[in-house]
């Protein structure tokens, strides 16, 4: 044995630097991809859209990502959304996600709750911690205190309109909340933001698709029927945004940007 042939134990993983987001980083750049790891997001819903939303934050680097889903998954779920298997059948979507996050990036602050939102409890979420906000929930009150919220505490935010009953991802669309037109669950969310005082400055995913069918009975109550593709584009689309924005320090999309 030679005199310098004592090592110290180095863990394989430890002796090479990540190559988790090399290819990301090769993208925009490792200032960028520094401001990204520092960046917090919050996304109210994990289900066909939000789940796919919430993968793809996680898959893109940013820090600290909050699942808030009141819900279990169920059979039902499987056709669409990316947390459903059938081992996590009957456990609550918003842990769920906490431990894929995990699985797929060890150093990421992946946090949950598993509150159901409320205008009563809105604040309680503490989304003016946040550097984002996704909405993708399909409570209507829910979705309404969540966007008037994060506009009252300045945080950026963004929400999907109606993805059930359609086919056609392509047909999907990012816009401000003023210019939709063809979905009813936009017209509802614009008609309650008026309400409110608010008629623009909301940034939303959105489909002009007409309704494939007029949805299905699930448990004595009609529920959109859905397939995998067009929530998933959505959430994917969504999480585009936010990156994007929060990649080059941009400013989400106001009125007279949306009318050049």
């Amino acid at each position: 044995m030679q005199e310098n042939s004592i090592k110290p134990y180095e863990p394989e993983a430890q002796k090479k630097p990540s190559l988790l987001y090399q290819r990301t980083q090769a993208l925009i750049g490792p200032q960028a991809m520094e401001r990204i790891k520092g960046k917090k997001v919050i996304v109210f819903g994990a289900g066909g859209v939000g789940g796919y939303a919430i993968e793809a934050l996680a898959r893109s680097g940013v820090g600290t990502v909050t699942t808030v889903d009141f819900d279990v998954i169920e059979e039902s779920n499987l056709n669409r959304q990316i947390f459903a298997t059938r081992q996590s059948i009957g456990r609550e979507k918003a842990d769920v996600a906490a431990v894929r996050l995990k699985s797929i990036n060890e150093t990421i602050q992946a946090k949950y709750a598993t509150e159901k939102v409320t205008p009563e409890n809105i604040r309680l979420f503490l989304i003016e911690r946040y550097d984002y906000v996704i909405d993708a929930v399909d409570d209507l009150k829910a979705k309404l205190a969540i966007i008037s919220y994060a506009l009252e505490k300045g945080v950026p935010v963004i929400s999907c309109m109606g993805t059930g009953n359609k086919l056609h991802p392509e047909l999907l669309q990012v816009a401000d909340i003023s210019r939709t037109q063809g979905c009813p669950l936009a017209r509802a969310v614009r008609k309650g933001l008026k309400e409110m005082g608010i008629t623009e400055g909301v940034r939303v995913v959105y489909s002009e698709e007409a309704p494939v069918t007029e949805g299905i009975s699930e448990d004595g109550k009609t529920v959109p029927a859905s397939a995998v593709f067009v929530p998933a584009t959505a959430g994917l689309l969504m999480a585009a945004e936010v990156f994007r924005e929060l990649a080059e320090e941009k400013e989400p999309l106001q009125k007279e940007d949306a009318d050049r």
